[in-house]
């Protein structure tokens, strides 16, 4: 099981933005497609989005396209979820982990490979 390491969470007003990082070393050189899950509360685990190695091909679930941006650094064996225009129904604990996705429909590429995961709130 791969280590992965999430970081840039916080509290946030409404119409906000956060950036998110996520270090994996032995993932995003690997080969790996690399993507964002979030766990709402009450709620199941969701993919929201997901880049290809080279980074030429992301994918956003319908709930944050348009309004989440996500990046790579391969050589800084990095990845990172810009968010913007964030509402209330973003508050969630966010991980990065490997994904595949087929459009919109993201899921994780290995199974439980999760970190401890990174703490988004957006509240007034």
């Amino acid at each position: 099981q791969a280590r992965v390491q999430e970081s840039g969470g916080g509290l946030v007003q409404p119409g906000g933005s956060l950036k998110l990082s996520c270090r994996a070393p032995g993932l995003t050189s690997d080969g790996y497609a690399m993507g964002w899950f979030r766990q709402r509360p009450g709620k199941e685990r969701e993919g929201i989005a997901c880049l290809s190695w080279s980074g030429e091909r992301a994918y956003y679930g319908d709930s944050v396209k348009g309004r989440f941006t996500i990046s790579r650094d391969t050589a800084e064996n990095s990845l990172y979820l810009q968010m913007n225009s964030l509402q209330n129904d973003d508050t969630a604990m966010y991980y990065c982990a490997p994904c595949s996705a087929l459009a919109s429909h993201i899921i994780p590429a290995l199974p439980d490979n999760w970190g401890q995961g990174t703490q988004v709130t957006v509240s007034e």
